[in-house]
């Protein structure tokens, strides 16, 4: 099984017994802002909880959809994701249970997860897309380094709006640049 260590938490392969505190997850009203409500359903969390186990055995692999795991207590505290493209591009997504939101857990989890792909991996860049209004993951793409590169307007179309999206990103040398001590 695939895992990334930090101080605080390990970042592993989703399994099974993950998916019951996944769909939880998925139903937290704050977590379901920036979703369409078919998004959000228990049951896409039940399919994606079995997708993610697949994409773990695929070789090579093009997806690191990773249980983000308290090491203290062992419970399962959220998702993170590193997808790969072609041309060394990733994108890089996450959920964190509200409970460990504004604990900086998500950047810890990030920033590793982030550093594999570029280091082990070899991407080139990593990209974010996010509603403009989810302050909290536009926050967390700039406290890795990432910049804004586009903005679109009414991008989106879900819970009877158009929302706005912007595309924050980063390469693999400001990456270097800016994390030439983590180890």
């Amino acid at each position: 099984m695939f895992q990334l260590e930090t101080e605080q938490l390990l970042l592993r392969d989703m399994q099974q017994h993950d998916e019951d505190a996944f769909v939880s997850l998925s139903q937290d009203i704050k977590y379901q802002r920036f979703y369409s409500e078919e998004d959000c359903a228990p049951d896409k969390y039940r399919l994606l909880t079995k997708q993610f186990i697949q994409q773990a055995q695929e070789m090579p692999r093009s997806s690191y959809q990773l249980a983000i795991e308290l090491k203290a207590s062992g419970d399962f505290i959220g998702t993170i994701c590193l997808r790969l493209e072609s041309d060394k591009q990733a994108s890089i997504g996450c959920g964190l249970s509200r409970a460990y939101q504004g604990s900086g857990l998500i950047v810890e989890a990030a920033k590793e997860l982030a550093h594999f792909g570029f280091s082990n991996l070899d991407v080139h860049r990593i990209y974010a897309e996010t509603i403009s209004k989810n302050i909290a993951a536009i926050k967390l793409c700039e406290s890795l380094g990432m910049k804004q590169e586009g903005y679109f307007s009414q991008h989106r179309y879900f819970k009877n709006q158009w929302w706005d999206t912007v595309v924050l990103a980063m390469l693999k040398q400001d990456w270097l640049n800016i994390n030439s001590g983590h180890s």
